[in-house]
């Protein structure tokens, strides 16, 4: 059964409600004794006074992060302010004194903050769909199926880690896609083969769905994408999918129970067939009535060319397919305006990736790249990672998620005629689970005569006020070549306007660093095209007779990017 009324999804994870967040913030909690119910319901009064219809509540990593009954929890093993409790997670991480100690002080307040509700009798996930149920938001869970966050040199000492997966033999090998490249304690990851590992989250699942006011699951499995040994035998993907059918039985009898629909859907990176590999065998799933939904995406990077139309129809008409914002547009660099250069930063420049949820540009941008595929709803993801202090390296940036921008994210027409900015993907960066991503489209090197392609989904505007920019951006040239822009077969247009300002500010960040340089295109809105639209680079040099000339005339477009404003 598709879930109809569901469109415009927050996802919140276990440690949302309870973070040192910056004084501008929604979420800002003024110094209080103790925490309290009142914190949960404040913030979710914030995502329904925004448009917010469905919030999805993370409940667990590898342990579960609320009082559980069946599984290790996060306050197992800790008192009111022991720093001690970190000491096993931190083990072989260079860290100075002074990074050392704030990370003690705030991990401590983060866990007395959880500490405050168990002594006052009070279990937030309950409290949550509480105050979902207060302000008509549908309340759904979102189960984290394999999360590494304790991925460290020592990881049975991680407090991230629970008791099971202390034993090697419950994990994966730690294979990366290159076999030739050692194990890795960050591909380590739980092994569902083993059905130890699948009995233990089974027991997670299942208190959740029976216990608590819910009526929906998100089983997550881009945290981490990791399920079997790669190579997962036709056998070993039957156990898999009999397995999430075992979790369809429960929702259906909660169902029974309750008189609501309970719907089951899939959170993943990469494709059907790279998942199957793995052991996940989403199609089948689908065929098999077990799932309502999916939200294909990448991980801390955004995607914008996933292709939704074609997922819809693979999948049928029973399942809807969510466009996922995820909380990097991509992993190009950028800076503040005469920003002073920062030690943190090994370059010797203050500069940091971008946050889609300080810009209401951005988020439309990405919304509108889904819903014009025919998306069935928005879920944004790691919003509240922007309203957190420390996330910037200096101080003077304010930063922070623009929860008013949620509002109709959902609506295509209302997004039609408003500011938007759109990119693509990077093939490297920070945060990223490079088999299971989207192939970014850049960066790539274009060579003198060279063309590049690249496909994006974009929403036809209204509004004879607005323009198009692209912007192409370059790592530094001495002579840069003459670079064209050609938008949907159009004749190419070399009128190229230097610049170093970024297309759309996002939170402080207004500029490109110095070691790129960006380049202006206008279009008319008119040339945009429902759906998806061709845009070609042309390296406009023809001096290719020698390696060396094609060498000194080549670019390398580190980003591509496009404003309607």
């Amino acid at each position: 059964m598709i879930p109809e009324k569901h469109r415009n999804l927050y996802n919140a994870d276990c440690n949302a409600f309870f973070y040192k967040y910056h004084p501008k913030s929604y979420w800002y909690y003024p110094d209080e004794a103790r925490f309290s119910a009142k914190n949960i319901h404040r913030f979710i009064d914030v995502l329904a006074a925004n448009g917010v219809d469905t919030l999805l509540v993370n409940t667990n990593a590898q342990r579960a992060w609320y009082p559980s009954k069946v599984v290790q929890t996060n306050l197992d093993g800790y008192t009111r302010g022991d720093k001690t409790y970190f000491f096993g997670h931190l083990l072989g991480q260079p860290m100075t004194k002074e990074q050392l100690e704030r990370y003690l002080t705030e991990m401590t307040v983060l866990m007395d903050r959880y500490l405050d509700l168990v002594e006052n009798g009070v279990n937030w996930v309950e409290e949550a769909a509480r105050a979902c149920r207060r302000n008509r938001i549908s309340p759904w869970l979102s189960i984290r199926m394999n999360d590494m966050h304790g991925a460290t040199l020592m990881p049975e000492f991680s407090l991230m880690n629970c008791k099971l997966f202390a034993d090697p033999k419950m994990r994966l090998r730690g294979m990366s896609n290159n076999p030739r490249e050692p194990f890795s304690i960050g591909w380590q990851g739980f092994n569902y083969e083993k059905v130890e590992v699948r009995n233990f989250m089974m027991a997670l699942i299942k208190e959740c769905i029976e216990d608590f006011d819910y009526e929906g699951i998100e089983l997550d499995w881009t945290r981490t994408p990791m399920c079997c040994e790669p190579g997962a035998s036709k056998k070993t993907r039957s156990v898999i999918t009999d397995w999430h059918e075992e979790i369809r039985a429960l929702t259906r009898e909660k169902a029974r129970k309750t008189g609501r629909p309970f719907y089951v859907g899939i959170r993943y990176s990469g494709t059907f067939d790279q998942l199957e590999t793995i052991g996940l065998d989403i199609r089948t799933m689908a065929r098999k009535d077990i799932i309502d939904f999916v939200c294909p995406t990448n991980t801390w990077q955004t995607s914008w060319d996933i292709p939704l139309d074609e997922i819809k129809e693979e999948l049928g008409p029973n399942v809807a397919v969510y466009g996922v914002i995820e909380n990097a547009p991509n992993w190009l660099m950028t800076c503040m305006k005469n920003q002073k250069p920062h030690p943190f930063f090994p370059s010797n420049v203050a500069q940091d990736y971008r946050l889609s949820s300080a810009s209401a540009a951005v988020l439309r941008g990405n919304a509108a790249s889904k819903l014009v595929l025919g998306a069935h709803g928005i879920e944004t993801f790691n919003f509240f990672c922007t309203d957190t202090a420390g996330h910037w390296p200096w101080e003077e940036v304010d930063c922070h998620a623009d929860y008013p921008a949620l509002k109709n994210l959902e609506n295509l027409d209302f997004l039609r005629g408003k500011p938007k900015f759109y990119a693509f993907s990077s093939k490297a960066g920070v945060y990223q689970n490079l088999h299971f991503e989207t192939i970014g489209e850049f960066p790539v090197v274009l060579e003198p005569e060279c063309r590049h392609e690249a496909l994006l989904p974009m929403a036809s505007e209204k509004g004879s006020d607005l323009s198009l920019t692209i912007q192409v951006v370059i790592e530094k040239h001495e002579n840069v070549p003459d670079i064209g822009i050609s938008l949907n077969g159009s004749w190419p247009n070399f009128n190229a306007k230097p610049t170093q300002e970024l297309l759309v500010p996002v939170g402080g960040l207004t500029h490109h660093v110095p070691y790129h340089q960006a380049f202006n295109y206008s279009f008319k809105v008119s040339d945009i095209r429902e759906g998806w639209n061709s845009i070609v680079l042309i390296n406009g040099s023809h001096k290719r007779s020698t390696y060396e000339e094609r060498k000194a005339d080549s670019v390398c477009v580190v980003s591509l990017e496009l404003a309607v404003k």
